[in-house]
């Protein structure tokens, strides 16, 4: 079985389980998936079967919409629900054009530091493995793009933005940031990833509706995943 599949993974779960359920459904044990969710985000993760697999690293440059919901009165270890929250005092409640001006900041090529629960390697070893035991990493800032920021609803503490960016953009980071800017806290409460490209939340399958359907149904052809990857790339999609 060679080919893409636009999976919507449900919360609760990590991109490496979802990726197992999808193993089990289709029999195919060479597979992989383009671009990780954290268990408390739900939304697109693109997965590749057989020869598809060859097409993880350029469909991981595609373009990224996310939507979020963060609030902004408190923080966490890993900047998100997943640990507890801290109250963070915030001495001026922001206003609407305050956090309107905050997002602006944040368009374009920015330098952004990884959240220290990550995955990202540091010697060889997870950083969220060395923030677990009390010695979470300095991790350095390095340059990502985010094409648009959009701002959807503001109800002080709470504040929810749509979001589209490139490779290697942590919207837990962003929440930090943008929180930071505005003297406040920065903690995401909920994330869903909207699209990957052209594979978008609305057309994606869940691992109920897998079990339950025919290959032919659900697979993209490796031939017509190609031809949809290399559309996206003309179309400037890419990190």
């Amino acid at each position: 079985m060679d080919g893409v599949i636009n999976l919507f993974k449900p919360i609760g779960i990590t991109s490496a389980r979802a990726l197992d359920a999808v193993r089990r459904v289709t029999g195919q044990r060479k597979s992989g998936h383009a671009g990780t969710l954290d268990p408390l985000a739900d939304g697109v993760l693109v997965i590749c079967l057989g020869r598809g697999t060859k097409l993880v690293e350029r469909l991981m440059g595609l373009q990224k919409v996310y939507r979020a919901v963060a609030r902004l009165d408190v923080t966490s270890p890993s900047l998100d629900a997943e640990t507890p929250l801290q109250e963070v005092p915030v001495v001026a409640i922001p206003d609407h054009a305050a956090v309107l001006s905050a997002l602006g900041r944040f368009r374009g090529t920015v330098m952004q530091a990884p959240p220290a629960v990550s995955a990202l390697k540091i010697g060889g070893r997870p950083a969220y493995r060395l923030a677990r035991a009390g010695r979470p990493p300095a991790l350095m800032p390095r340059p990502v793009r985010i094409d648009a920021l959009e701002l959807r609803r503001y109800a002080w503490p709470e504040v929810e933005f749509e979001v589209r960016c490139g490779r290697g953009m942590y919207v837990r980071s962003l929440v930090r940031d943008i929180g930071a800017v505005l003297g406040a806290g920065g903690c995401l409460m909920g994330l869903r990833r909207l699209a990957v490209g052209p594979f978008t939340s609305a057309e994606a399958w869940t691992p109920e509706r897998l079990s339950a359907a025919a290959p032919e149904d659900y697979l993209l052809p490796l031939e017509r995943a190609q031809a949809m990857l290399h559309g996206a790339l003309a179309d400037g999609g890419a990190a």
